[in-house]
Formats: C-alpha cells, structure tokens, sequence
C-alpha cells in the first residue's frame, strides 16, 4: 500500500531542465521519482538508469496512462506544453507545467479551464516565485520599505550557439529570447507592479523567425519598467526595483537570486538566503502544499497570475510581430 505522504511523480520531455528538476526532486523526501517519458527509448533509459527511475517509457501518450503517477512534470519544448497539460489533466493527474505556460493566451485559458474541470491541482513552473531572496525581497517592498515602486529595471541575457535542432533557434517549438527568458523579467515587473497602463517592444531576429533580442518598456501610472531580454550575447542578469524611500537589488542571477542588497539613506545592506542547490525545490514543495490540502492552484503562482502574465506576454508578441 502507498504512504499517503508520498507523492509520485513523472517527467516527460527529458532535457536539460529535466536534468536540473529531478536532481533537486530527490531531496525532498516525501517526493518518488516512479516515471519518466521520452520519444527516444534511449534517452529515456539513460535518464532513468541515471536517477533510478522504475518505469521508462517511449513516448507521452504511454505515461499519461500510468495510474501509479500523482503529477506529472511537462519539461517538453513550449509548444507541446498546453497540449499535454489538457491530456494529462484529463487522465486525472496533476500537473506541473514549465513556463512560459504556452506560446498563445488562449491555449492558457484551456489548460486552466481543464484543471478546474477535473479538479487537479495545476500551476506553471515560475520557479522564481518560491525562491527565498525573492519572497523576502518581495515582502520587504509590500511592506513600503522602499515607499512606492517608480521604477524596474531588469535584464536576462545569455549567448546561445547556433546547433543543429537546437529548440532556441526553432520557431515551432517557441525558442527565441522573448519565450525562454524574457518572460522573466516580466513576471518581475507584473509581480509587482500588476497589468501595466501600456507595453512598447522591440525585437532584433534571427533568420529562423525567433527574437534574438527584445526589448520592453512597461508603462504604469506611476512608474515605468525597462526590461531586456537577449540569446545572442551575455549581460549582468540583474535587477533593480526602485522606490520613493530607496531600491532594492536583487542580485545576479537575479531570477535564482541568494541575496538582495537593499541601498537606503546611501547604506547598503545585504541579505542573504542560500539556496538549496539552484533552488527547484521550493516549487517542488509548493506543489506538494497545495497536493496535501486538496488545494486546485498555489496562492503565491495561480492561475490568475499565470493568465495575466500571459496576457502580457502576448501583447509583446503582437508589438514585435512574433508568430509561432
């Protein structure tokens, strides 16, 4: 008979995000590893003799129908994401679903409105939003430490070389900047300053069709936010959210972020918050909260959230003329 403390847990799609989630998923003991699921029989055997892992299986369809599994993990290209929700919703599993949720707002709306349909718990992976600096930054500045925001300023670039098949040069299966990375610094501004008043982007592109660099300007009644997002170079991934009493840095890599630097009256004070490794299993912890208490969607990353961050993100694309 199953512990009813344990939760089961399967991975499909086995990338490198895959890699980085399970190693965290065994430190958190009342979390099994019982599943994973490749289109490559290989690779999923090479994943699952790595984290020894019971059951293998060699597509998406074949793991959806394992009643033995409590929620699934969707690490797959973007573009499968809504679709593989909704199936695994359906076979009544619950689900984790990397970011960005989906390429399209209305495809976000379905995922969502499958999880409340069949009462599953669901939530987009925004790992950031479990991360210990973030949360105590995030509350510092509820708490009006730095008196009302004016100002973000945030930045996520990295060099991504051109391979062959590679997912960050591929329209179809949404790679590009502005789908990987530059949600990240719009989730930022969003988490705390909400729906912006107006949007202004801009893209350089790739000749594949992908933005290679993206840049945004979040317009609110009372404070701006200048965000960047790029895959063709590196920057200082870091970000700075300015109010009326003083500014907060979180610092870099500021979405997996182990200290803040709050800067008041010219005095510079560094918190710190180690992480456990690169920090997945905070959200792995979150999912398991809302899992024990019968809760459909955290309260920290809802549903709400995920569809108003999307909203944004889709006005992005439309600015810049992006389409998958």
């Amino acid at each position: 008979m199953k512990d009813k403390n344990i939760i089961n847990w399967g991975i499909v799609g086995l990338g490198n995000i895959a890699h980085l989630f399970v190693k965290e998923l065994q430190l958190v003991r009342e979390a099994r590893l019982v599943a994973v699921a490749s289109r490559s029989k290989e690779n999923a055997v090479a994943f699952a003799k790595t984290y020894q892992c019971p059951k293998v299986y060699d597509s998406y369809e074949a793991i959806l129908n394992d009643n033995n599994i409590d929620i699934l993990y969707i690490a797959t290209p973007h573009d499968s994401h809504a679709e593989l929700t909704i199936k695994a919703l359906e076979k009544n599993k619950h689900v984790l679903c990397e970011k960005p949720i989906a390429l399209r707002y209305e495809d976000a709306e379905k995922m969502i409105a499958t999880a409340v349909k069949y009462n599953k718990f669901f939530m987009e992976a925004f790992w950031t939003r479990f991360n210990p600096s973030f949360r105590a930054a995030f509350a510092k500045i509820k708490q009006g430490e730095i008196g009302s925001i004016r100002y973000i300023n945030a930045d996520f670039a990295f060099y991504a070389e051109e391979k062959k098949g590679s997912r960050m040069f591929d329209l179809k299966t949404g790679g590009g900047s502005l789908m990987d990375i530059g949600v990240y610094p719009l989730f930022l501004a969003y988490t705390l300053l909400g729906i912006p008043e107006n949007i202004y982007a801009k893209s350089i592109f790739h000749s594949s069709g992908v933005d290679t660099q993206t840049a945004m300007i979040l317009q609110y009644k009372e404070a701006q936010a200048v965000l960047y997002s790029g895959i063709s170079h590196t920057s200082n991934v870091e970000a700075t959210i300015s109010g009326t009493k003083g500014r907060i840095n979180l610092n870099s890599m500021w979405h997996m972020a182990e200290s803040y630097t709050l800067i008041k009256d010219d005095v510079k004070t560094i918190f710190e918050f180690p992480t456990q490794e690169m920090g997945y299993l905070y959200e792995i912890e979150e999912c398991h909260e809302c899992i024990k208490n019968n809760a459909p969607k955290s309260n920290l990353w809802s549903h709400k959230n995920s569809l108003e961050l999307m909203k944004i993100v889709e006005e992005v694309k439309n600015q810049i003329g992006l389409q998958f």
